[in-house]
């Protein structure tokens, strides 16, 4: 089975993980975090860091550095995973979803402003797959109404927006570093932000809500602290850091290895057009996953069946993702079907193919043509 991703490990990557081990000093927020954090910084151009134990927390870590409570509206991306709204959930916001772009994934900024009232507060806009959203637009929105800006750019660390690398240019923005992202710490997540004070609320959630943490009160000769906020132990360990430093180096060298291969992909496909559409890139993308758009209109199945049979044919493929308020959860909290019909119609013929630096050309070559068998048997 070719899977979807799959991280790249190397030998250096194992050897800083072990170097942690041997030192026997602090593994969890020692000296490598902020190092991580500092790195992290000079590579997208930020002025702060907060790195943390998943996406998923940062985006949380996100949502309350804003102060986003109760009945507060986000304007949400409807294609995404669960965390893009669950973290406005967290704080006891309402999340508002917004339509995508057919063409690109991303949050549709022509429909952003029709869903804004005088609760809303911030947008979280998501870069699908690792395409960068068209920010100019959506920051001249939010401008015009005084919201703040949340980047999930789960899938585009280093990706670009006008040459400019994804992680300089929203208010927070939020890395993952999961198994199959860009990078990976096997599990982790950071904020970035040039804001200070969103930095400081930030830190202090990721470890309990408290105002000093025990390097600050070693440093002070104190071991009084304050619990000021109701925060949780979001913390990552040293010993994963010190990996995603390490990952960090390669970066670059694994995005122009996904460029390579959806070039490949976009190459193959261009000549099935009556079969397969690929979606835009606008910009420099980071392509942490490669989605193909099945043209159902032109075939006599519909996409789950494609899905399973190639499966079944060894090819380790994904939907990303449903919409997020078709969730058995978000309808019981009063949403319903209909809401995003692009999403939906999107939703309903995506199909995500392999995709990591490690693969292969003729495991794509494999993968294209399993895809052209079994769509021209229903065509």
């Amino acid at each position: 089975m070719i899977p979807y991703g799959k991280q790249t490990i190397e030998k250096n990557d194992i050897e800083a993980v072990l170097k942690v081990l041997e030192e026997n000093e602090m593994l969890t927020t020692g000296k490598y975090v902020p190092e991580f954090e500092k790195k992290i910084c000079e590579y997208v151009g930020s002025k702060y860091a907060v790195a943390v134990n998943s996406g998923t927390a940062a985006l949380h870590l996100a949502t309350f550095a804003i102060d986003i409570k109760e009945d507060d509206e986000v304007i949400v991306s409807a294609i995404s995973f669960v965390a893009s709204a669950n973290c406005v959930l967290y704080q006891r916001g309402k999340p508002v979803f917004c339509d995508i772009n057919p063409n690109t994934m991303c949050i549709d900024h022509t429909k952003i402003e029709q869903l804004i009232t005088n609760k809303t507060k911030a947008i979280i806009f998501v870069d699908m797959c690792g395409q960068p959203c068209d920010y100019n637009e959506i920051r001249k929105i939010a401008d015009k109404h005084n919201l703040i800006l949340i980047q999930d750019a789960a899938h585009s660390l280093g990706a670009k927006y006008n040459d400019q690398k994804v992680g300089s240019y929203a208010d927070i923005t939020c890395f993952s570093f999961h198994p199959v992202k860009n990078i990976t710490t096997c599990e982790g997540g950071m904020i970035v932000t040039n804001n200070e004070q969103y930095y400081k609320r930030a830190m202090a959630f990721r470890t309990h809500g408290i105002s000093r943490d025990f390097k600050e009160r070693e440093k002070m000769n104190t071991h009084y602290y304050e619990m000021q906020e109701l925060g949780f132990n979001y913390r990552i360990p040293d010993v994963l850091c010190a990996l995603g430093i390490e990952q960090l180096k390669r970066l670059d060298t694994f995005i122009e290895r996904r460029n390579e291969i959806a070039n490949k992909y976009n190459e193959f496909f261009k000549n099935h057009n009556e079969l397969i559409e690929v979606f835009d890139n606008k910009h420099y993308s980071a392509y942490h996953i490669y989605v193909i758009k099945l043209k159902l209109e032109n075939l006599k199945t519909d996409r789950d069946t494609i899905f399973k049979e190639l499966k079944n044919n060894g090819i380790g493929v994904n939907v990303h993702y449903m919409p997020i308020y078709l969730h058995p959860y978000y309808e019981k909290l009063g949403y319903k079907k209909g809401l995003c019909p692009v999403s939906e119609d999107i939703y309903s013929r995506i199909i995500t193919l392999p995709m990591f630096p490690l693969l292969k050309d003729e495991q794509i070559n494999k993968v294209t043509e399993e895809v052209i068998k079994i769509c021209n048997k229903y065509n």
